[in-house]
């Protein structure tokens, strides 16, 4: 688990990986604080709230679905949660950034292209109050469904996320099998919404 630890200064959050897939394994990584962008400055002062402190956030991969079977792949959703763990309300907006991520996490590479944006939910300020949880839903397409010389399919050991508002990313263990080639989209990623997800895609 030691692994699974970034090392981006003294303010950090967790991030624990609970996934219902298999070969995945729960793990803590931590996530340094950085400032808001000026933009969710700005909807937070609409809305009376600060973005949600790094340290006050425990973030966590929820449990997987899968759909389709042998004769029509389709895919795998999974629910990224979000809980504040502070003393304050707090708001988060707008879509985590994820890709498939292999090798040292100073060093590493991003495998394929990163998980493209859904259009079909639309972003919106999540106010969590202490306790709370949000989440952002990520479908994994099934690999088979794929030309295999297109896709050149490789098994990611990580997830990299990076949140609304922040810089460094979490890195996420997972066995995730996953297309090497960049511009083939294989996940997609919906803006965080209120409220503990649950497996499922879109989630109303």
């Amino acid at each position: 688990m030691g692994s699974a630890v970034t090392k981006y200064g003294h303010i950090a959050w967790r991030v624990i990986a609970v996934v219902a897939f298999a070969g995945t394994a729960a793990a803590a990584v931590t996530l340094s604080r950085v400032p808001a962008r000026p933009a969710h400055a700005a909807l937070s002062s609409t809305f009376g709230q600060s973005p949600c402190d790094p340290s006050g956030l425990e973030a966590w991969l929820g449990q997987a679905q899968t759909t389709g079977d042998r004769l029509q792949p389709g895919g795998t959703y999974y629910t990224l949660e979000f809980t504040n763990v502070s003393a304050r309300v707090c708001s988060l907006y707008g879509y985590p950034d994820v890709s498939a991520f292999a090798g040292d996490q100073a060093g590493g590479t991003q495998i394929g292209s990163a998980a493209a944006h859904d259009p079909t939910v639309r972003p919106r300020p999540v106010l969590l109050e202490p306790g709370q949880t949000a989440h952002s839903v990520l479908l994994v397409t099934s690999i088979r469904t794929f030309e295999p010389t297109a896709c050149a399919q490789v098994t990611a050991p990580e997830l990299r996320v990076t949140l609304p508002d922040q810089v460094r990313p979490a890195f996420v263990p997972i066995h995730l099998p996953a297309c090497s080639k960049k511009g083939l989209e294989f996940m997609r990623v919906q803006p965080i919404q209120p409220r503990a997800g649950i497996p499922g895609y879109p989630q109303p």
